[in-house]
């Protein structure tokens, strides 16, 4: 259990719960963080990602697809399955009771098509509010959860697409009042639905070799809202994700793989102020007119309505890069690296993990190593777990 005083909650959410914390920023320097609700949505929810690097659209698909690339559904051979990954957060900072929960389950439905639910939780664990004087005002028990349903078929032997339908919820507040500067402002739970959509494509080379290629569009959908202040919505952090597989089977114990992803938010850039200057801008410094662009507007004009012009627009790109061997099918070991820009928030880390499968039981594990000072990753120096049981098929 944490104490806090309600405005330094109200501080520590700041980063996690709106784009418009950056409107208007003074800056000595370059950066633009681009800050969307629900940040959650977009964190690696399984052991073998988070291993090499956070790369998934176009890695051979399994029970967390539905986060990485749900057109890879398709492609997955086993009848059934279902995977679960408990991941710590801010373990750095000796807080206990903060976690990331992700539960997955997959069915085929027959040879072309595959569906699948998942549910994400994260929970902030149980806060004390305390007033300027240290007395106890309240608990709060701050949480979020998002339900997927899944859905993807194989347009060819080659070729496949998904989709995800997206229920979420954020209460980060439950229901506190706080001061905006002209009065005191109720607050809700945030509530929200939202749409993926992908494309996978993997084809053999020859008997050793296939290339994997993927893309995929997510978290597209309806603004959060934390409060009845129509200036106060946040974009939910829709993403673009498009990235490539090459895998070499050396013989019939080895075999290696390489990926590579890049990401893009879906969401646009804030402008801000260096040095004194408003940097030119279509909305200004105006956070009810950055608030009020619409999801699909927002989502075409985030790339190109970077202050900075197309070298801004460019270091909104993250990447992420990896690699993954494994013997006779049943050990793995994996090593990847993050890059996210200075500018953009500074993430930069690398990861190794392995994996082991064995009959139905499968399980992968990871570790975060930062690379940079820039900022604290929330989950630096964390070990992630997951765990899966696969049906096989049958020899019948």
């Amino acid at each position: 259990m944490k104490k806090i005083t309600l405005t330094a909650f109200l501080l520590l959410l700041s980063p996690l719960v709106g784009a418009q914390n950056w409107i208007g920023q003074t800056s000595t320097d370059n950066k633009n963080y681009i800050s969307t609700g629900m940040p959650i949505l977009l964190i690696a929810p399984d052991g073998r990602a988070s291993g090499m690097g956070d790369v998934g659209v176009a890695t051979t698909p399994d029970a967390y697809s539905a986060h990485w690339n749900v057109a890879k559904f398709a492609f997955i051979e086993d009848p059934a399955g279902a995977s679960t990954t408990i991941t710590p957060w801010l373990r750095n900072l000796k807080v206990g009771d903060m976690n990331l929960f992700y539960l997955a389950g997959y069915y085929r439905v027959n040879r072309r098509s595959t569906a699948a639910l998942s549910l994400t939780y994260f929970t902030l664990g149980d806060i004390d509010m305390t007033d300027i004087e240290g007395q106890k005002v309240n608990t709060l028990h701050p949480n979020e959860f998002a339900i997927d349903a899944s859905y993807a078929l194989m347009l060819s032997d080659n070729l496949s697409l998904g989709a995800t339908g997206r229920y979420m919820r954020s209460d980060l507040t439950n229901g506190q009042t706080y001061n905006d500067g002209s009065g005191n402002t109720p607050t809700h739970a945030a509530n929200s639905v939202a749409a993926d959509i992908g494309l996978y494509y993997q084809q053999d080379i020859d008997s050793r070799q296939q290339l994997a290629l993927g893309a995929m569009i997510s978290n597209l959908g309806a603004k959060l809202s934390y409060s009845d202040d129509d200036n106060d919505k946040e974009f939910l952090p829709a993403n673009l994700r498009i990235g490539g597989r090459y895998t070499n089977k050396i013989d019939d114990y080895n075999k290696i793989s390489v990926m590579l992803d890049l990401n893009k938010l879906l969401v646009p850039t804030p402008p801000y102020t260096k040095d004194g200057v408003d940097y030119p801008s279509r909305y200004a410094n105006n956070l009810a007119e950055y608030n009020n662009i619409g999801v699909i507007e927002g989502a075409m004009q985030s790339f190109y309505d970077a202050p900075g012009g197309l070298s801004e627009e460019l270091q909104e790109v993250q990447i992420s890069a990896g690699a993954e061997y494994w013997y006779s099918e049943t050990f793995a070991f994996r090593a990847g690296y993050f890059f996210e820009h200075k500018n953009k928030g500074g993430r930069q880390y690398a990861t190794v993990g392995f994996g082991i499968r064995y009959s139905y039981f499968s399980g992968d594990f990871s570790y975060l190593i930062p690379t940079t000072t820039i900022s604290t990753n929330p989950l630096s120096n964390t070990i992630r777990i997951s765990i899966g049981l696969d049906l096989k098929p049958s020899s019948n």
